[in-house]
């Protein structure tokens, strides 16, 4: 098959995992278990995208299942959690500023397929 179609299929077949929080942090109980949430997100490779939303690239649905079901294991008791899924080519319609300016769009990262 073409080249083409392969990389059309995988920008629809890849997903983006989106994790948006908003947790108390009044007490230094609350701190403790915010940076907690935030270190089990880095440790199951996601990536900070901005200070409360963390992001991960998955080469399929079910790798996505897999990582969103470790955020909700580790789902702090207080405080709002939003998961999110979009596709590779979704994510990659996303304009990013500093302030007026655009940011350079970023290369996609490399797949990694075991046979």
């Amino acid at each position: 098959m073409d080249e083409r179609y392969y990389s059309r299929l995988n920008q629809y077949r890849s997903l983006w995992v989106l994790v948006f929080f908003d947790l108390p942090t009044e007490t230094r109980k609350d701190r403790k278990i915010a940076a907690k949430f935030r270190k089990q997100l880095l440790d199951d490779g996601f990536a900070m995208f901005q200070f409360s939303i963390y992001m991960r690239f998955c080469a399929s649905r079910e790798n996505a299942e897999v990582h969103i079901r470790r955020t909700k294991i580790n789902l702090p008791p207080k405080g709002k959690v939003g998961i999110m899924s979009i596709t590779d080519k979704q994510f990659g319609m996303m304009e990013v500023f500093y302030g007026t300016k655009p940011k350079e769009k970023e290369a996609p990262p490399q797949q990694l397929e075991l046979f």
